[in-house]
């Protein structure tokens, strides 16, 4: 898979991508008018949200048309995004009504591998039109991710495009992308001072510079930024709010002001997080591909007056309460019409907006023009990434497995020669589901468009290769390995190991008996650092099996020192070589001994099968 922050000279945009088309696994249309009743039945949320006097709306990594599949836990996210317009605008009358602040803020990578943004006709512009749907929400802060430049969200957001640490070079100068920092007044007068972080990312384009988190903080700018005491620190960013550095900003900024509010929406690892670092502060980040849309609120005391703040009084109108645990709640909502509808109090006919039924119909145009709907072929049943085993025939690393040496030898000249053909498996992003296979749903399991090489060498050396990839040698290889990737965007070992821990936690619960059996429907169940319960909804965790890092095709039945082809995607042309140099001798490879194999990408091996192997 490729990670890389885009160049958008000419006002190219990344954007919130759409999960699947509407085509049902029944084969009928869902359109709007029709999904306003579920096509599935959904558990309500268990309680009403906690307001409090500022509350935030936090998102991170949408995908604009919901997930659309009928298997659980798809049903659990369906909400478009004409339908989280409606509710933003219903939470803002609300907030209204009760005399209290809402923010709207996302936590950046609304890019890559859905089809709204990657899959517009040949000639056309990445995520420009599906952008200008996402541009309609009122967000009041936005933050820049690993998968993106937003060179048009800049002037639209007017400064609240934060790109604190991340740089562009354009005619030789490098300036930020978005701003470094913003300073604005919330509707009941409270002071904010808001950053947005890059975490350490290294997959970055030539002309981009992501500056170090450690080194940001120490910069003059900053300094300057956080000098002035706000009513409220806002720290949006796209990196984890646990086992990252965050730590580093937080504590500058308390170097500076030690009791003042200090709130931080994280992103990245795609799960559901929560901690506090002291009394004064909360810090939350809220999954991915539009699984969740987190919820905050504080209680924080009245706005400092202009007047105090500049004559060296720290404390609040409040006084004697500034350095008071301020008390704040959390939740992770699930985005579909149910929870929508009841948070805001409204029913099926009374929930949507002109102007949300609008942004429906304009992405259900969008799509049409985009082709997504062109079917491939007919799953005949869902393949999964961590719910079924691998190998299994319900595990779509054992399907790619399948599908690669197809996919790839198709008016191939090297289709002939014997091969073994491998990938990482987080190349593939995104299950499949039963029924109509489209190039939508091509697009969300498969989105990175890597190339395939190969280098020639004997059997016996080829078929070392996958082991010690997966194995990568001692311990502290691995973990040398792991770093790498996590510093160029591969986030699924964090994802994958917060999903296994839900699984293994609830198979000892119910072993002790303590789980109620009362038909949950699968989802997430969150056990984070705060306190309370942060579901929104329960429900019942997915199986969880491990995967492999690298999964490769059936070896050839060869000698040992029969030439096969060694194919593998480009991504990974580094580690495969040195571990290739590392399990025989007879040769020192190098990238002067690797070729083009075909002009397959990675994203159309799923689609080529399935025209094959599923009509």
């Amino acid at each position: 898979m490729r990670f890389l922050l885009t160049l958008a000279l000419a006002g190219v945009a990344a954007a919130c991508g759409d999960d699947h088309t509407h085509a049902a696994r029944d084969g009928h249309d869902h359109t709007h008018a029709k999904r306003e009743f579920p096509t599935a039945k959904l558990t309500p949320p268990t309680r009403p949200l906690q307001w409090g006097t500022l509350n935030i709306i936090h998102t991170t990594a949408c995908w604009l048309l919901g997930h659309q599949k009928t298997s659980f836990p798809e049903p659990n996210y369906s909400g478009d995004l004409g339908d989280f317009a409606s509710f933003v605008a219903h939470m803002k009358q609300i907030a209204i009504q009760k005399d209290v602040d809402l923010l709207l803020v996302d936590s950046g990578d609304l890019h890559d591998g859905t089809g709204l943004s990657d899959g517009f006709p040949p000639g056309g512009v990445d995520a420009h039109a599906s952008n200008q749907f996402l541009k309609q929400l009122p967000y009041d802060v936005m933050a820049i991710g690993n998968h993106e430049l937003y060179n048009n969200f800049a002037p639209h957001l007017k400064g609240r495009y934060l790109t604190s640490n991340v740089n562009i070079t354009i005619d030789g100068v490098s300036r930020p992308v978005g701003s470094r920092f913003a300073k604005f007044k919330t509707l009941k007068g409270r002071q904010v001072t808001a950053l947005g972080v890059l975490y350490d990312f290294t997959g970055n384009d030539a002309n981009t510079t992501v500056q170090p988190v450690a080194d940001m903080v120490k910069e003059a700018w900053f300094a300057e930024a956080i000098k002035e005491e706000p009513d409220l620190f806002l720290l949006t960013g796209h990196m984890p709010v646990s086992r990252d550095d965050w730590p580093l900003v937080f504590d500058a900024v308390r170097a500076v002001h030690s009791t003042t509010p200090i709130i931080i929406l994280g992103g990245h690892t795609h799960i559901r997080d929560c901690l506090q670092m002291d009394g004064r502060s909360m810090s939350l980040e809220s999954g991915r591909y539009m699984e969740t849309v987190g919820w905050m609120s504080a209680d924080l005391p009245k706005p400092a007056s202009h007047h105090s703040r500049h004559n060296g009084d720290d404390d609040h109108d409040d006084k004697g309460s500034s350095a008071k645990n301020i008390t704040f709640s959390r939740r992770y909502l699930d985005p579909n019409r149910v929870t929508y509808e009841y948070h805001t109090g409204r029913g099926n006919f009374s929930f949507d907006t002109v102007w949300g039924r609008s942004i429906t119909k304009g992405l259900e145009q969008l799509s049409k023009t985009f082709d997504l709907t062109f079917q491939f072929g007919v799953a005949p049943h869902d393949f999964t990434l961590n719910q079924a085993p691998y190998p299994s025939e319900n595990s779509i690393l054992s399907l790619m497995t399948e599908a690669m040496p197809y996919s790839l030898t198709v008016n191939n000249s090297r289709a002939s020669n014997p091969n073994i053909i491998i990938t990482n498996s987080g190349s593939i992003r995104f299950d499949i589901y039963a029924g109509p296979f489209t190039k939508n749903d091509q697009l969300t399991a498969s989105p990175f468009a890597d190339s395939f090489l190969f280098v020639t060498v004997p059997s016996a050396a080829a078929n070392e290769v996958l082991p010690a990839l997966n194995n990568a040698g001692a311990d502290e290889r691995r973990r040398s390995l792991e770093a790498e990737l996590w510093a160029r965007g591969y986030v699924e070992t964090r994802y994958r190991e917060w999903i296994g821990d839900m699984y293994r936690r609830d198979i000892k619960q119910r072993g002790e008996g303590r789980r109620a059996a009362n038909n949950l429907t699968l989802g997430y169940v969150t056990t984070d650092a705060c306190p309370g319960v942060g579901d929104d909804t329960p429900h019942q965790p997915l199986a969880f099996n491990d995967v492999p890092d690298f999964i490769a095709s059936a070896a050839p039945d060869v000698s040992d020192d029969t030439l096969v082809d060694l194919v593998f995607v480009d991504f990974i042309e580094d580690q495969l070589i040195e571990i290739l140099n590392s399990v025989q001798s007879d040769k020192v490879y190098t990238t002067a001994d690797v070729s083009p194999y075909t002009d397959v990408l990675a994203t159309e091996i799923l689609g080529i099968y399935a025209q094959h192997a599923w009509n």
